[in-house]
């Protein structure tokens, strides 16, 4: 995959045409190179080789639980801004391609099976770009593209409401609506970070960015705006609704090797939710995969496994307190916790495709774990702690296992400003973690390897 040589980048803007969304394409122009910052270094600090991917500033890689990686493992997409679209990254030569632009998309995932990456294109309203929150009101058309040709497909106009996800078989797409909007954000977002929460404490002192989302999101959830659950069929465009509530549905996620199984959160405050559950696509009653057994105990950023068989998530025993990378298999029932240090505590986790190693990318000292050393890219294994002399308590196969994470730490974060979510994720073939940085100022796409020489 990534190799450690690398390759100079002069890749051609291959705009296309956007019939499907109704635009007249404009000519192809060459990706502008940011020079300034470095093209590949080694972390000082760790050893380890980082690379930058994208070549212009204000790039991203998909947040940690979308695929963007082709199901051969060799190109991953990225997005790309001035102007706004989205780029194909070969993950053997380095080039960067820009493959569609067009001020009103935004990458929602790559296809699991094909070699399409599926798109929103939201229509302007009064000549102004609507940008996508939580809750759109406004009409959503899916488009997929191959990133090989470059051909473009409508797959389906959504009347309202985001798009979360696509099953493993690419028959179906999961999305939720509310019956009213609703703003958790406060005025428009800075060009580096990906929100801007803002709010006040009861003596009226401006609070954190963090504390800020806390309460912003516990505005909403007090609102009970009744939502709806609905899949799309990606051959048809037949929507179908599969699940109404006032609780607020959110981080929708098919699973990897069901077509028909999800898995979905009570968004808000994690203190205050129940947030993980499973459910299908038929309407079985949600099952509830993490129980709180403890006040301020908080569960969440949940994920799959990429066989389907397992839940991972974040959880504090209380929150702020005590860390631990959980796990619940579907299939068995075994619990497993993974106990980490303060400082190792990540907004983000993820595992490897063989489920051998997990990453985590960090934090800042506003966050959460409030860690005193905690901006960094961990690599972490993950060491069961053994019965005593071999002896075990007669229930032990009904007990949670315990396990410890080892980490290693991978690259230096002290330059990043975590209003900007790394969101790390494992490159296929496992040698490497791509993330997003805005380390040198703009953001950028990176990949440090896991390997050190």
């Amino acid at each position: 995959m990534l190799k450690p040589k690398l390759v100079s980048v002069s890749a051609l803007l291959l705009t296309l045409c956007l019939a499907a969304c109704d635009k007249t394409p404009s000519s192809a122009a060459t990706i502008t190179t940011d020079t300034a910052i470095p093209k590949s270094w080694i972390d000082p600090d760790t050893g380890h080789k980082v690379v930058r991917l994208s070549e212009e500033p204000g790039s991203r890689s998909l947040y940690f639980h979308q695929n963007s990686y082709a199901a051969s493992g060799d190109k991953m997409v990225i997005s790309v801004d001035n102007p706004k679209g989205v780029a194909v990254v070969d993950l053997v030569s380095q080039q960067v391609t820009r493959l569609y632009e067009d001020p009103n998309i935004g990458i929602l995932f790559m296809g699991p099976v094909s070699r399409d990456v599926y798109l929103t294109y939201i229509p302007p309203i009064d000549g102004e770009v609507v940008h996508p929150q939580n809750e759109l009101q406004t009409p959503t058309k899916v488009l997929a593209v191959n990133i090989d040709s470059g051909a473009v497909r409508d797959v389906a106009t959504v009347a309202r409401g985001k798009i979360h996800s696509i099953n493993n078989d690419e028959t179906l797409l999961i999305g939720a609506f509310a019956e009213a909007a609703h703003n958790l954000e406060t005025g428009p977002r800075d060009s580096r970070f990906e929100a801007r929460y803002e709010a006040k404490d009861a003596d009226g002192n401006p609070l954190s960015f963090a504390d800020a989302k806390e309460v912003r999101m516990d505005e909403r959830l007090e609102k009970r705006i009744p939502m709806q659950m609905f899949t799309v069929n990606i051959q048809s465009g037949e929507q179908k609704t599969i699940m109404k509530s006032t609780d607020w549905l959110n981080h929708i996620q098919f699973s990897p090797h069901d077509p028909e199984l999800v898995m979905y959160s009570h968004e808000g405050p994690w203190h205050k939710v129940d947030r993980i559950w499973v459910t299908d696509i038929h309407g079985k009653t949600p099952e509830k995969i993490h129980s709180r057994m403890m006040n301020m105990e908080i569960a969440g950023h949940e994920f799959w496994s990429f066989d389907g068989s397992t839940i991972y998530y974040d959880l504090q025993t209380p929150r702020g307190q005590d860390f631990w990378l959980a796990s619940y298999n579907l299939e068995t029932g075994e619990r497993v916790w993974r106990h980490m240090e303060r400082d190792e505590w990540s907004v983000h986790f993820n595992i490897s495709r063989d489920g051998k190693l997990f990453a985590g990318d960090g934090g800042d000292n506003e966050m959460v774990a409030k860690a005193k050393d905690g901006k960094w890219i961990y690599l972490f294994d993950s060491v069961p702690v053994k019965d005593v002399a071999g002896i075990s308590a007669r229930n032990a196969k009904d007990l949670v296992k315990p396990a410890v994470l080892k980490a290693t730490k991978l690259v230096n974060m002290q330059n990043h400003d975590y209003r900007l979510e790394p969101n790390i994720t494992f490159t296929p073939d496992g040698k490497w973690l791509v993330f997003r940085s805005n380390m040198h100022g703009p953001v950028h796409v990176y990949a440090v390897e896991i390997a050190k020489h």
